[in-house]
């Protein structure tokens, strides 16, 4: 069988609410990207290498998932302040995205000074929803560490059913770590 590459499109409309803008990750972001990494709540939850994250890394993040976009694998996002474009507030993405399946992940951080005020969430939405009507996905899957209750709240709240814990499910700052998943299919998504 042989498989066709096909980028993933960026939104044709900016996808965006009274909350956040989702905008593709820029070069000039790097900065931004290194002093939210180095916060110790992204450092537990979202990094999960044992040295710490450097400018280097950010870098190399904007050119792969330009890359993984352009292959039809991913799509990450900036997650910013609707009244100015430079105010990176988080990122998301849809990840190990498989059209044949209808099927993607889904990820988000939210930098110290987003939290708690709906950034997560209101991009999560966004980003569901466009993968459901613009990529026609027929499941998205969510999965955070057990002990990250924040994240899992943004899950329920945007309508994901919790499935159970998958034992051992990556490597994690050198150890194996058990993931929780959550599912939302389309029709779901609050």
């Amino acid at each position: 069988m042989v498989s066709v590459m096909t980028a993933l499109a960026l939104p044709l409309a900016p996808l965006a609410d009274d909350v956040v803008l989702i905008r593709p990750w820029r070069a000039a972001d790097v900065p931004t990207m290194v002093m939210a990494f180095a916060d110790p709540v992204v450092q537990r939850f979202s990094w999960s290498r044992m040295m710490p994250y450097t400018e280097a890394d950010a870098r190399d993040y904007v050119v792969e998932q330009e890359e993984a976009r352009r292959r039809g694998d991913a799509l990450a996002v900036a997650l910013i302040s609707p009244g100015d474009d430079a105010v990176v507030l988080g990122g998301a993405s849809l990840y190990d995205v498989d059209l044949v399946q209808g099927r993607a992940g889904i990820g988000y951080w939210a930098a110290a000074e987003a939290r708690g005020r709906g950034v997560a969430t209101h991009a999560v939405r966004l980003l569901a929803g466009w993968g459901f009507s613009a990529l026609g996905l027929a499941r998205i899957e969510l999965t955070c560490a057990p002990d990250n209750l924040a994240s899992q709240r943004v899950a329920e709240r945007c309508g994901f059913v919790r499935e159970g814990v998958l034992r051992s499910h990556r490597v994690f700052k050198g150890a194996r770590r058990d993931s929780v998943i959550f599912s939302l299919l389309p029709g779901e998504l609050r």
